[in-house]
């Protein structure tokens, strides 16, 4: 999953792609680096963010969707966490909302998504954008990951959201100190119980930068080998900014992985 960021205040690319050719063209090299498919959003959610309006959020997001619709076959996805947003994303082209709020901050969400036949992702988070880094704490934060989206799982389904159409991302850097992130990467495997493909978010986060002490700019080593790992552990879809060098690495872990099917040689 190729991450385009339409925003002014992203952690790392904040303001690159804010004009709409600039995140088409930036979307279109991901998917010659062999994305699957795109994220596009319109607003940060790194730590202490602010939210932005949602007409500002559509006029960021809308040229950028409408365009690539137009031009690629791979799944559209939007980074969203307003129904209305989400409404106009799925109308114009997008099947897939990602949601770091799991569809918790806009009531009218669930029933969006459900009545558009679109998949979602639900993310755990502990607080919010704003508050989500002051302390958060947990007694185990693995259970209590996959205990929280068991029950957006539940919920989901209760709006009439298809089984099929859920995907699950455990929330690296979202309300979780350094030793919280590794303890869930450790225990990604445990997540593979609620038997839904596993999105990661890893991609140069705040945490790999503390432990290789780099900054976001020189992280793409310390992604690499986040991503190995998680991918072994039984991560399905991958989030990140660099495409092309992490095909390589999600082929190589994924090929001598236990949680994938055996590698076999073509020809």
């Amino acid at each position: 999953m190729g991450v385009v960021n339409v925003t002014a205040d992203s952690f790392y690319d904040g303001g690159r792609y804010l004009l709409p050719e600039r995140a088409v063209a930036h979307a279109m090299e991901l998917v010659a680096q062999g994305a699957d498919l795109i994220d596009i959003g319109g607003e940060s959610t790194r730590p202490g963010s602010h939210s932005v309006s949602e007409q500002e959020e559509l006029d960021r997001i809308l040229p950028v969707v409408k365009e690539l619709a137009r031009l690629v076959s791979i799944p559209i996805s939007v980074d969203t966490s307003k129904s209305h947003v989400a409404q106009c994303a799925l109308d114009h082209g997008a099947s897939i909302i990602n949601d770091v709020s799991a569809m918790r901050q806009d009531p009218a969400m669930a029933s969006v998504i459900a009545r558009a036949g679109a998949a979602v992702v639900l993310m755990h988070m502990q607080g919010t954008p704003q508050t989500m880094q002051l302390s958060p704490h947990y007694s185990d934060v693995t259970t209590e990951v996959v205990q929280f989206l068991e029950e957006r799982i539940e919920a989901a389904m209760r709006a009439g959201i298809a089984r099929i159409n859920i995907m699950l991302d455990p929330g690296f850097g979202f309300g979780k100190l350094v030793f919280h992130n590794l303890e869930l990467l450790r225990g990604l495997s445990s997540l593979l119980i609620l038997d839904r493909p596993l999105l990661v978010g890893l991609s140069r986060k705040a945490f790999i930068g503390k432990i290789v002490q780099k900054s976001v700019e020189h992280r793409e080593w310390g992604t690499a080998a986040a991503v190995a790992l998680a991918v072994d552990r039984g991560a399905r879809i991958i989030r990140v900014h660099d495409v092309a060098m992490m095909m390589d690495v999600v082929k190589l872990a994924a090929a001598s992985s236990r949680n994938w099917p055996s590698y076999r040689e073509e020809g």
